[in-house]
C-alpha cells in the first residue's frame, strides 16, 4: 500500500480537489494510514501523467481556482490489481515504545512521564475517533464501520494497558522509597 493506491481509492468514490484529498489523510485515514502531506500534490502531478486520473481545472468568482482529480479507467484498474494483490503485513513504529523497551535505563519516573504523556496521547486519539464514528456512521458502508471499530478497539486497549502499567510502575516506585 502506499500513497497512490489510497488517492485512487479515494477517487473511486468521486471526485475530490487536492484540499479535499489532504483533509480524508489527516481527518479519516490519519488512524490507520500516515502520509507525508509534502507529497500529495507531487503524487497527483506523477499520477496525472501516468494517466491514473485526471485534473480538470475550475475556475471559481473571487477564489483561486480549484483543481478537481478523476480516477481514469486506467486508475480504476491500478486500483483493482491493488485490491486484488497479497495483503502487506502490518507493522508497527513507535518511537513511545521503543523508549519503554528500553526504559530500564532512565528510571521509574521518566518512564512514568511517558506512560501519562502516552495515555493523554491515546485519549484524546480515542476521543476524536469516536467523535468521527458518530457524526458519519450513519453513511459508513459495513467495511468502514470495521475500520474505525478496529481503531476503536485498538485505543480502548492501549489505555488499558498503560493504566495498569502505571499502577506496576508506580508500586514499583513505591517500594524503592520504602
Amino acid at each position: 500500500m502506499n500513497s497512490q493506491d489510497v488517492i485512487l481509492g479515494m477517487l473511486m468514490k468521486r471526485s475530490l480537489t487536492g484540499y479535499e484529498i489532504k483533509q480524508l489523510l489527516e481527518n479519516l485515514f490519519s488512524h490507520f494510514y500516515s502520509s507525508s502531506y509534502g507529497t500529495i500534490y507531487p503524487m497527483l502531478s506523477r499520477m496525472e501523467k501516468e494517466k491514473l486520473i485526471t485534473k480538470e481545472n475550475i475556475v471559481q468568482e473571487g477564489k483561486p481556482n480549484k483543481n478537481v482529480y478523476t480516477i481514469t479507467d486506467i486508475g480504476k484498474g491500478q486500483f483493482n490489481s491493488y485490491l486484488q494483490s497479497p495483503m502487506e503485513s502490518e507493522s508497527v513504529k513507535s518511537d513511545f515504545l521503543m523508549r519503554l523497551y528500553f526504559g530500564q535505563f532512565v528510571g521509574y519516573g521518566k518512564v512514568i512521564e511517558w506512560l501519562l504523556d502516552a495515555q493523554q496521547d491515546a485519549q484524546k486519539q480515542l476521543d476524536e475517533i469516536n467523535k468521527k464514528y458518530s457524526l458519519y456512521k450513519d453513511q459508513m458502508q459495513p467495511t468502514q464501520i470495521i475500520c474505525i471499530r478496529m481503531g476503536i478497539k485498538a485505543y480502548s486497549s492501549k489505555l488499558e494497558v498503560i493504566e495498569e502499567g502505571l499502577a506496576s510502575i508506580r508500586q514499583l516506585e513505591q517500594g524503592e522509597r520504602n
